[in-house]
């Protein structure tokens, strides 16, 4: 995942972006995933979240939106080895 500065206004737009692309069925798959390795109650609970808010970037802030994007990538890196 790239490192975005949390600062920088063009980097929020691209999270946001990114985040929107995903709809709340993508995410209870990501949740699936999350539950059966067991990635810990605050990961699981935190991609709720982002299910929850799925297509609505801006009501979350831009650290949130920066961890829910890392454990995708985790999730996903993880579904290809």
């Amino acid at each position: 995942m790239p490192d975005y500065d949390l600062q920088d206004p063009t980097d929020l737009d691209i999270m946001r972006g990114q985040f929107d692309m995903y709809t709340a069925d993508d995410w209870q798959e990501y949740i699936d995933i999350a539950e059966e390795r067991g990635m810990g109650y605050k990961n699981i609970n935190i991609l709720k979240t982002a299910q929850r808010k799925a297509g609505i970037a801006k009501f979350l802030s831009p650290k949130v939106i920066n961890w829910i994007l890392s454990l995708v990538e985790q999730l996903d890196s993880d579904e290809e080895e």
